[in-house]
């Protein structure tokens, strides 16, 4: 916690009344009302009046260019996707009300599926109801007690709670570090179940993976590799199949996580696999089991999307575009940010602490410009950062247009001179 936000008073517990089981939040209640106090707007509670398009929105009443979606292609708007999704909701209703295993498969989920293995060339597919529940459904069902977990010390909060529903050993090492992972490996015993958790692009910095060494090491002890490629399908890859098609690992892995809510545009969450056994996952996979299938309307539209961005290389191309204009202009302008060079369609420029990261993302929303503000403990090493997602409909106007923004509300806020 910074210095200067002081702790609230603890009141004496009168007999016979517990602990208060809110207490350990303490200090980030703290924390938040500190900002609130300070006359800032509650950067964890905006509100998107209305949507306008995959860009742009309105929010506190006036129209906001929208650069924190994870809207990577844009494909909220297609005009198609959308079609798809008001059909299926008239054929089939609202929701299916039941799980997979019950009553829960429609021929839009069966649809789905067969999207994602065209898409990714796999032999089998299955779809969640959430993308989080995919990384803890199939990491905490194959990793189990006695089992090991060799996983990146920044992995997404659904690895890491997969990994303790299974409770299976968790082995973090440095991040990005071939021979950390390979030091941890090493110690293994051998005859142990080993998984190695990689992901393709790590969400708070938007630098990728160097997936081609790190699966390379990982076979060479036995270890089964999932990769979980939430922020990378659709836009890296020739194809949109991800770091494992560029790093041309993809038939080396033995599972692919991803979600529907970015790329894709809608929600639910998916898991790809070339493994012989892996349709036993539909039985056995609890997250799967015990959840209800995600609506008729929303398969449509995930499985109508999947299938255009197989050929999205026109997007692909302009997001790409996008992402070097936005680095380079933000870096000129003397902006911190989490990577040299552009990996993903992620840019985090980093702020000196969490109260001056606030401020400049009011400052941003004043200007018409809504990032994400991301702080510890989920951003790595204790930083505050504000998150730039791009958008292959991002026109190259408005991302000059966002660097004046940056310019402005930087030199207001004293974050660049």
């Amino acid at each position: 916690m910074s210095e200067g936000i002081s702790q609230p008073d603890q009141p004496e517990p009168h007999p016979g009344e517990g602990k208060d089981l809110f207490s350990k939040f303490d200090s980030l209640i703290g924390q938040r009302q500190a900002l609130l106090d300070s006359g800032l707007e509650d950067p964890f509670n905006l509100v998107m009046e209305k949507v306008l398009s995959p860009t742009r929105a309105i929010c506190n009443g006036r129209e906001t260019i929208l650069l924190g979606t994870y809207n990577y292609m844009g494909m909220t708007f297609d005009p198609e996707v959308v079609a798809a999704g008001q059909k299926a909701l008239a054929d089939f209703g609202s929701g299916t009300t039941g799980s997979r295993v019950l009553n829960g498969t429609y021929q839009g989920h069966r649809e789905c599926e067969d999207a994602l293995r065209e898409f990714y060339g796999m032999d089998h597919a299955m779809v969640f109801s959430t993308g989080y529940q995919a990384n803890l459904g199939i990491i905490s069902t194959i990793a189990g007690k006695g089992d090991y977990v060799v996983l990146d010390i920044d992995s997404h909060a659904s690895i890491w709670d997969g990994c303790a529903l299974g409770n299976a050993e968790i082995v973090p090492f440095k991040h990005n570090d071939m021979e950390a992972m390979e030091k941890r490996l090493r110690r293994i015993p051998e005859e142990a179940g080993k998984l190695v958790v990689l992901e393709g692009v790590y969400s708070m910095l938007g630098d990728i993976a160097p997936l081609k060494e790190m699966v390379a090491v990982a076979k060479k002890y036995g270890a089964m590799v999932l990769v979980d490629e939430a922020h990378s399908m659709g836009f890296i890859g020739e194809n949109g199949r991800g770091v494992v098609e560029t790093a041309g690992v993809i038939d080396d892995v033995d599972f692919i996580i991803g979600t529907f809510s970015k790329s894709v545009g809608t929600v639910g969450g998916f898991c790809v696999s070339n493994h012989p056994k892996f349709e036993i996952m539909r039985l056995v996979c609890r997250p799967y089991v015990f959840t209800a299938s995600l609506p008729p309307s929303v398969v449509a539209t995930a499985a109508t999307s999947i299938r255009k961005l197989m050929h999205g290389s026109n997007k692909r191309a302009h997001l790409w575009e996008n992402s070097r204009t936005l680095h380079a202009g933000l870096k000129e302008l003397g902006f911190q940010l989490g990577t040299d060079t552009p990996e993903s369609a992620i840019i985090a420029v980093i702020m000196p602490d969490l109260e001056r990261g606030a401020a400049m993302w009011e400052a941003l929303l004043k200007e018409g410009l809504y990032v994400n503000l991301a702080r510890p403990p989920a951003t790595p090493a204790n930083m505050t950062l504000l998150r730039c997602s791009l958008c292959a409909e991002h026109s190259s106007e408005q991302v000059e247009t966002i660097l004046d923004m940056f310019e402005r509300a930087g030199k207001a806020t004293g974050i660049i001179g």
